[in-house]
């Protein structure tokens, strides 16, 4: 869900339950479509097989005719950029390197500004959800630098080039297309209206379209979930999806360990992020974990390159895990936790 740079504000919602409009006047047929989409090969989007497939199952949903959706490729995009972008996540840096470019004393010192401008919506959102508010200031700073970097592609260019020409995750941007569509639908919006990240990811928490119509919140019932200018949907929507994820109110999400590496440590290390290990099981391997984790208490054993190869051990606990389901990167929660136990004056303690 990180970031790139553009504001847009959804519009009033209208008064009829028609279709949205999309950007040209539908066409009934492929053969009579003036401006396909070409891509990478040179070729018509309408030509493609898997194009064809895509716009049969939508149209099969009843929201866009097959010559709105036939419209809708013809107008899109090809971004090849975005394919290099994909294959070099910033979270494959270092910790010394991604910590600095993420959760730097400027990110913290913005997230005091925006705590302070929005204080009683925050606070209103933290009582509703038990998430605190530096979380929520924290995710939005290291998503969209408090909404002001929140992309500047057209979503359906990056979600059709991402589905369409990136094969290793088709599947998932062509499922993310759809739900796009839907959003589009139901917020009665022209598809090709919203800006949003290489990824397609929108507005100041970078939620995906699944992510949107699954945790968005509509916080003060205007009609319209507006994570791009509305901060009372945005702090909702985060919060909403924390604690659907597991947030537990009250509880760290790390705590500092000491150990002697070896096998075994470094192994449990390198496996996947989950809930595996106990704090008792990692005792019981020589892993010296503050006492107020009980034994029974599950988490993730990590380290960060503090600096070139030098490194800190962490127990990550289960509101850890709740930020990991947000961003799968150990470095982004990292980095979500050092800005939120930064601003207000450190008073989360997380």
């Amino acid at each position: 869900m990180i970031s790139m740079v553009a504001v847009l504000g959804l519009a009033a919602c209208q008064s009829t339950n028609r279709l949205p409009e999309m950007p040209l006047k539908p066409t009934a047929t492929h053969s009579q479509t003036s401006s396909p989409a070409i891509t990478d090969r040179g070729t018509d989007l309408l030509s493609r097989g898997d194009v064809q497939r895509f716009i049969q199952n939508e149209a099969r949903k009843g929201h866009y005719s097959r010559a709105q959706l036939e419209s809708f490729f013809s107008n899109v995009a090809y971004k090849p950029g975005i394919l290099d972008v994909m294959d070099k996540p910033g979270t494959s840096q270092p910790w010394y390197t991604f910590w600095a470019n993420n959760a730097s004393s400027n990110r913290v010192s913005r997230g005091n500004a925006f705590m302070q401008q929005n204080a009683a919506i925050l606070q209103a959102v933290s009582d509703r959800y038990g998430v605190p508010v530096e979380l929520i200031t924290a995710i939005v700073g290291i998503e969209t630098n408090y909404g002001t970097s929140m992309g500047s592609y057209r979503v359906a260019d990056a979600l059709t080039t991402l589905g369409f020409h990136y094969p290793r995750r088709a599947d998932y941007f062509q499922q993310e297309l759809g739900q796009f569509l839907q959003l589009a639908y139901e917020e009665k919006q022209d598809p090709m209206s919203f800006k949003g990240s290489f990824a397609g990811a929108m507005g100041m928490p970078q939620f995906m379209p699944s992510s949107w119509r699954q945790w968005a919140v509509d916080w003060d019932g205007d009609g319209h979930r507006d994570i791009w200018r509305n901060v009372g949907d945005t702090a909702a929507s985060v919060a909403n999806y924390m604690k659907q994820h597991g947030w537990r109110s009250g509880q760290p999400v790390a705590v500092p360990v000491a150990l002697n590496i070896t096998p075994q440590l470094q192994a449990a290390i390198d496996e996947k992020t989950a809930l595996k290990y106990s704090a008792g099981q990692l005792r019981s391997l020589g892993v010296v974990i503050p006492e107020r984790v009980s034994n029974g208490e599950k988490g993730v054993l990590y380290r960060l390159e503090s600096s070139p190869g030098i490194y800190e051990y962490w127990f990550g606990l289960n509101n850890f895990y709740a930020i990991w389901q947000y961003n799968h990167s150990r470095l982004y929660v990292a980095a979500v936790r050092q800005i939120a136990n930064g601003v207000n004056n450190g008073a989360a303690n997380l």
